[in-house]
């Protein structure tokens, strides 16, 4: 009797400078995986999808070669019914039709997200929270993202923007944002933010942050990774910006969790990677502040698949895709 072969999905992260693939089992087990550089300033958006292609199929070469699918999440916004990638800011793309070129050169079914809706279903289905129905998954790093599942489906909104929860506001005519708006939770808790709030508190004491600026070079390389390690170092400006980031990052969560009441909210991302323990203290501050209703089952969990989230829940969302035949019902798991 010939030994049954497993059935194995391509997971693909596409950023500004590296694309990663993986092979990845129904269990959500990375088989295999590449990661491979591009550089979406100077080769366009058909340099970038040729990396990719020769990226997917690196990773293909190094696993058993049947897998069925191919998932790719993709920082900006996603027309779902073509696979179009309509805006990508990080790339500088608009209108690229990725699904369409990617099927053309790999001959096999492509199914193209947001990249952080991909990460929060590889969560949902494989991560932190699987067999919950009703989750948010909010990713602090250069900036926010966010995904939403409820009663057991994931919310995409009428046109498919569901999940920018980066820029919910937090203070009313705050710090300027990159989007148009001005106090979004991005301003204040993003790397970016952190690093311009930071270079801002050293300007206005320039005495208090020779610690932060040895620790960066230079006052233009001081980053929010700086600060951790400034924290960590027991450096007091440093934490006093930690201190004040987990005040308005709290102020973000109390608001999620009122108005959506998830049983868990998963925390990943580089800020929060860097500085873990900032999940106790969210969790303290959320009991302490929302609505007690709403936290009698809230559990604030850091993310179980961390840097894979992504790969995996793209290969997880091909899947699905597949398993149901139609590529409508691909906000559901598959179970």
């Amino acid at each position: 009797m010939s030994k049954a072969v497993e059935e194995l999905n391509v997971g693909v992260d596409l950023g500004g400078t590296k694309v990663e693939a993986a092979l990845v089992g129904a269990d959500g087990r990375v088989v295999a995986s590449h990661r491979h550089p591009t550089d979406s300033k100077t080769k366009g958006p058909q340099g970038v999808i040729a990396d990719i292609v020769a990226c997917v199929r690196e990773c293909l070469g190094k696993g058993v070669q049947n897998a069925r699918a191919l998932g790719i999440g993709v920082a900006g916004q996603i027309d779902t019914a073509t696979g179009t990638v309509r805006f990508a800011p990080n790339l500088g793309w608009r209108d690229v039709p990725l699904q369409a070129e990617l099927e053309r050169a790999l001959r096999f079914p492509v199914v193209v997200v947001n990249d952080v809706r991909a990460a929060t279903f590889g969560e949902w289905a494989h991560g932190a929270g699987n067999g919950a129905n009703n989750l948010v998954c909010l990713f602090v790093g250069t900036g926010i993202g966010g995904g939403i599942v409820s009663g057991g489906q994931m919310l995409e909104g009428c046109c498919n923007m569901a999940g920018e929860l980066g820029h919910m506001t937090i203070v009313a005519g705050g710090r300027p944002c990159h989007c148009r708006n001005r106090g979004c939770l991005e301003a204040y808790v993003g790397g970016w933010a952190i690093a311009e709030r930071a270079q801002d508190a050293i300007g206005a004491d320039p005495e208090a942050g020779r610690y932060l600026v040895s620790l960066g070079g230079t006052f233009e390389k001081v980053t929010a990774a700086t600060i951790a390690l400034g924290y960590r170092k027991g450096d007091p400006l440093a934490r006093r910006l930690i201190e004040e980031t987990g005040y308005y990052l709290a102020a973000g969560l109390v608001g999620i969790v009122n108005a959506l009441n998830p049983s868990v909210l998963i925390m990943g991302g580089g800020v929060v990677e860097g500085l873990p323990e900032l999940i106790q203290v969210l969790d303290f501050e959320v009991q302490a502040r929302a609505l007690k209703a709403v936290v009698e089952e809230l559990r604030i969990v850091k993310s179980a698949l961390g840097d894979k989230a992504g790969v995996i829940g793209a290969a997880a969302l091909a899947r699905s895709g597949v398993a149901k035949g139609s590529r409508q019902n691909r906000s559901t798991i598959a179970r």
